[in-house]
């Protein structure tokens, strides 16, 4: 239909003996109605207020429930009932291609209603002339085969700064940033990749050139994306940062030139034509005021006219094809966010935690084991849209003690001499060296902990079996005791070799000492040193050590 100017405004004048025509009449109807669309489209922007959900009833039809909307030039759209339609019966869709994305759009519509004879028609017209007495102010449900172009949305232009890096062949590859940013703001980049469900696997990567910018995280100059091979989605988003510079007043540009961007569509790699350039203005006063300087500065006719003919798209919705015909494999519905928010929801939500959200951080933390050793990793991801701090740190394992302690016994066999039951090491001597015994914590400094250990039969006539003690130090301090030990007074000590991985226990025998034992049992602990550990953790683990042979002494 023909786009009307909704100003300016022209009201009836009544007077008494006025003869009213039918232009008096409809220029009554039109000044209410253009004042209202003009309010509608100034105040409320356009969008669906309520409703209007897009469902897939089966393979080749959907069912599009009531709601209202209003549309770019401020008229409301109402649609008062369900309305269920095979896609093929809508109008705009053809059948010439199925794997496809097409888009359900409604827009405002008029319709005559109750036709009747007209009596003044009649007199000039020999027929039977008829009229229809009514307007029904209705909707019109049509298909777009072709999406339509992400700038082109009035909050879009406002707001964000997108180039189209590659589109044709049901692939569009666009780039999204802000179009405004403070000094030092981190912003995010968005590389949108939309494609058919029947498109093959899509494979894109590309360097990039800054200018004022710089990088922020892992990116280094370079973006790849790369579709899941099981994956059943039209749409993805790849988002990298860059930090602004940290002066105002000026711009910032990134740059993505052909050569450097690679597109491979299945096996195929595809030519990147054009290069594209974002430029993005640094601004001293905050973004949103930015903003609001452009809304204010629009002309009316760019306000009221400028999408005066674009539609409210209410899906997108994705064919397969299968042989001759097609099914819907899946139905997205506002794929580009087309609401009209209440303002009372709007203040509400500002007043009760949005605009305080502003000033407030939130942060998430998550921990991970690193190897033994290793130094401890912290890393720090910023999301700006949300004021979240995401902290990943990263601890060194503990040292595994139970792996730097070993533990053995050694024998020494004893000789007597008579009846006076003294004793003497083998051979006569009173000193005694072992070979080398290997520790098995591998080179490196140890600590050996040596004493001598009795096994006390007693406690098998009483049933409860032998028990095991072991002495360190000087035992005649027992003598006399109810613990004297059957044992001879040997004072002990080790050789530690920390190339070799091994030491030696050396034993003296301290005086005479009757004993009928024939065997002399050496309980032996080695500890690892810890090396270039912390030193609290050196100090914690020590102490954790010395508590494990303090209760394996008492065991």
């Amino acid at each position: 239909m023909k786009k009307s100017r909704l100003y300016p405004f022209e009201r009836n004048r009544y007077f008494y003996g006025k003869l009213l025509t039918v232009r008096d009449f409809e220029s009554e109807q039109k000044y209410f109605n253009d004042k209202r669309r003009l309010l509608n489209r100034l105040l409320f922007g356009s969008g669906v207020l309520s409703g209007m959900s897009v469902v897939a009833v089966d393979d080749k039809t959907v069912s599009v429930e009531m709601g209202v909307a209003i549309d770019y030039i401020g008229r409301e759209i109402v649609i008062p009932a369900p309305v269920t339609m095979k896609l093929s019966m809508i109008e705009g869709f053809t059948n010439n291609e199925y794997k496809k994305n097409v888009y359900l759009c409604v827009a405002y519509d008029e319709k005559g209603k109750e036709p009747v004879h007209s009596v003044g028609n009649s007199s000039v017209n020999t027929g039977e002339v008829s009229e229809y007495n009514r307007v029904l102010e209705s909707y019109r449900l049509f298909i777009n085969e072709s999406a339509p172009a992400p700038s082109s949305f009035e909050f879009a232009q406002l707001m964000e700064n997108i180039v189209t890096l590659y589109e044709k062949d049901n692939v569009r590859i666009t780039q999204r940033m802000p179009k405004y940013v403070v000094p030092g703001e981190v912003l995010d980049v968005k590389l949108v990749v939309e494609k058919t469900l029947q498109t093959p696997r899509i494979a894109f990567s590309y360097a990039y050139e800054l200018n004022g910018f710089k990088d922020v995280g892992d990116s280094s100059g370079a973006v790849s994306f790369l579709e899941p091979g099981d994956a059943q989605d039209t749409e993805y988003t790849v988002t990298y940062q860059l930090k602004a510079p940290l002066e105002g007043g000026g711009f910032a540009e990134l740059a993505v030139p052909s050569q450097l961007a690679k597109l491979t569509i299945g096996d195929a790699p595809v030519p990147i034509d054009a290069s594209v350039k974002q430029t993005i203005e640094v601004v001293d006063i905050p973004v949103a005021e930015r903003i609001l300087q452009d809304w204010h500065n629009r002309s009316l006719e760019q306000a009221v006219e400028g999408s005066a003919d674009k539609s409210i798209c209410l899906a997108k919705i994705s064919l397969l094809q299968l042989g001759p015909t097609y099914m819907i494999e899946k139905v997205d519905r506002m794929p580009f966010d087309e609401y009209i928010e209440s303002a009372t929801l709007t203040q509400r939500l500002s007043r009760n935690g949005g605009s305080a959200a502003l000033h407030r951080f939130f942060a998430s933390a998550e921990a991970h084991d690193l190897e033994y050793g290793a130094r401890p990793s912290l890393d720090v991801q910023y999301y700006p849209e949300r004021n979240e701090f995401d902290f990943k740190l990263g601890i060194p394992r503990p040292q595994h003690l139970y792996d730097e302690i070993a533990t053995g016994t050694m024998e020494v066999a004893l000789e007597s001499i008579g009846k006076t039951g003294g004793f003497f090491f083998s051979r006569g001597k009173k000193n005694y060296v072992s070979d080398e015994i290997a520790h098995g914590l591998g080179d490196g400094h140890i600590t050996v902990v040596v004493g001598l250990e009795e096994t006390d039969e007693s406690g098998h006539a009483a049933g409860n079996g032998a028990q095991k003690r072991v002495y360190f130090g000087q035992n005649d301090v027992f003598k006399g005791t109810e613990f004297e030990p059957d044992i001879p007074n040997v004072s002990l000590g080790t050789i530690v070799y920390p190339d070799r991985g091994t030491f030696r226990i050396g034993m003296k025998l301290q005086g005479d000492t009757e004993t009928t034992a024939s065997v002399i049992a050496v309980r032996w602990w080695a500890f690892k040193s810890l090396g270039a550990a912390p030193k609290a953790a050196i100090q914690a683990q020590s102490g954790f050590a010395l508590s494990e042979a303090a209760a394996g002494s008492a065991d």
